[in-house]
């Protein structure tokens, strides 16, 4: 298995609009074949950082998932309510069940 996790912080204006592309992207991606989750998390204690949690079944997957139009869709509309650049790290699943 295949995880991204990423953080991004949003200017406090945006959070709202954040929240709605974001879901809209998230629920497209569980369509995906090689999608095994999508959470959409918001910090407790900044109500303005997200952490993104996304499972694939193969690193292939989430690559396909660059391309899909729901994810340009989202990249293009979120680019500019981020406070700072979006921060993405990669995994390779050890244990999952």
């Amino acid at each position: 298995m295949y995880v991204v996790s990423v953080t991004i912080f949003v200017n406090p204006d945006r959070v709202m609009a954040f929240i709605d592309a974001t879901l809209e992207n998230a629920r497209n991606t569980r369509k995906e074949p090689g999608n095994l989750r999508f959470d959409v998390l918001q910090a407790e204690e900044d109500p303005n950082r997200f952490l993104l949690y996304e499972a694939y079944r193969v690193k292939d997957d989430f690559a396909r998932h660059q391309q899909t139009d729901h994810y340009l869709k989202w990249k293009q509309a979120v680019a500019d309510w981020m406070a700072q650049p979006r921060q993405g790290v990669k995994h390779h699943s050890i244990f999952f069940e």
